[in-house]
This record gives C-alpha cells, sequence and structure tokens, in this order.
C-alpha cells in the first residue's frame, strides 16, 4: 500500500517539474484554457516555487485569550455591516466589494471548522442552505459561492460571493480575480443588497436582522 507523502516529498515531487528557475509551466488545458479565465496567457507566467517554510504560521487568535470572541459578542470589522445575528452566529456584510454580496458567517464562540462541536455542525448545515438561498434572490445575483480559507485568522468564517447575474465570464472559481477588479459596489447598494438577504433569514431562520442603511 502506498503511504501518505510527507511535506518534504510533496515538494520534491513539485520541484521536478519546475525548469531551471523554478517555475512550474501555465496549465493551459486546465484553469487558464477556460473560456471564464480572466488573463491572457501569452504573458503569463507563474512565480518561482519557493522552499517549504519551517513550519505552518499561526493565524490570528489561535487560542480563545487571544481571540476576539473572548472581548464578547464583537461588532462588524473593517467597516462591515452586521446583516443577521442569532444566539450562536452572525452574518456580516463587507463594505468594499465589487460583487453584489460579499458575505461572512462566524460563530460568536471559538471554534475552528475541524473542532466545530456537534449542535453547531448541524446548524451551520443549515445556515448555509439558507445563506445561499437568500444571496441567490438579490436580483444582481447570479449564483452564489462558499469559500472557507483560515489561513489568516483561526476562528472560523465561511465567506458567500454573489455572482453578479449573467456576467458569465465571471463563472467559477476566476470569480475573486475578477472582483479585485470591479468596480466597487456602493455602500448603499450593498445594504439594499443584504436588505433581501435579512429579511428571507429572518422569516427562515428567526434571528435578528442588522440595522441596514443606518
Amino acid at each position: 500500500m502506498v503511504e501518505p507523502e510527507s511535506p518534504e516529498q510533496f515538494h520534491a515531487r513539485v520541484m521536478a517539474a519546475t525548469d531551471d528557475d523554478g517555475r512550474l509551466p501555465v496549465a493551459v488545458s486546465q484553469m487558464p484554457g477556460w473560456d471564464v479565465y480572466p488573463y491572457e496567457l501569452d504573458s503569463l507566467r507563474l512565480k518561482p516555487v519557493q522552499p517549504l517554510a519551517d513550519g505552518e504560521p499561526a493565524r490570528r487568535g489561535e487560542t480563545y485569550a487571544e481571540c476576539w470572541c473572548s472581548q464578547g459578542p464583537p461588532p462588524p470589522d473593517d467597516g462591515a455591516t452586521r446583516v443577521w445575528t442569532n444566539q450562536r452566529w452572525h452574518l456580516d456584510l463587507r463594505a468594499d466589494s465589487g460583487l453584489p454580496v460579499t458575505a461572512t458567517l462566524m460563530p460568536f464562540e471559538h471554534h475552528d471548522l475541524g473542532n466545530l462541536p456537534a449542535d453547531l455542525a448541524a446548524e451551520m448545515c443549515q445556515l448555509i442552505v439558507t445563506i445561499a438561498d437568500a444571496v441567490e434572490h438579490v436580483p444582481s445575483v447570479g449564483r452564489v459561492q462558499l469559500a472557507k480559507y483560515g489561513d489568516g485568522g483561526a476562528h472560523l468564517h465561511l465567506f458567500f460571493f454573489g455572482r453578479p447575474a449573467r456576467m458569465l465570464q465571471l463563472r467559477g472559481s476566476p470569480l475573486l480575480d475578477w472582483e479585485e477588479n470591479l468596480p466597487r459596489v456602493p455602500l448603499a447598494m450593498l445594504q439594499a443588497n443584504a436588505s433581501v438577504m435579512a429579511e428571507r433569514l429572518v422569516v427562515h431562520l428567526g434571528g435578528t436582522a442588522g440595522r441596514l442603511g443606518h
């Protein structure tokens, strides 16, 4: 039976595929070959593959004492607007976005995805379904995308991105590459979109809608 790779073995296998400058070839049969890929291929190249780090870096708030949640329920940060909340979760709207909706779902208690208690995990699944439905009821949204990264902050946070309706060039995983270059949606419009979401969330989940636009 094949044994799982170590980080060193994985990195060595990647390096074996690089050129003399340590660069991997652009896989034009994969994402760069899709019709939704946002960049021209003629001058596109990948950065050289870097050596392995000594270890995974610490994230913000790895322990409860270091996390914002140890100070009690937080206000929305980074200019965000609270869309909806109940006793266990809050959904915030990002105020700086080129998309009709960029929202973040987080529990109030300090957990990451891998140690989420069973009751919160079950509730999270229902929240994901209902929030996705709410995002797709925003008139300017065609589809919703869901993401979990967690490389910067240790506290669980799920992202919901509303892909603009009928802009098929923005489909799929290149959506965030496009988002960085799209003009910013006015805050009042983002809050109007979030009001559509909040109304549906309160109807289907209870909880409390944020004071959007105030």
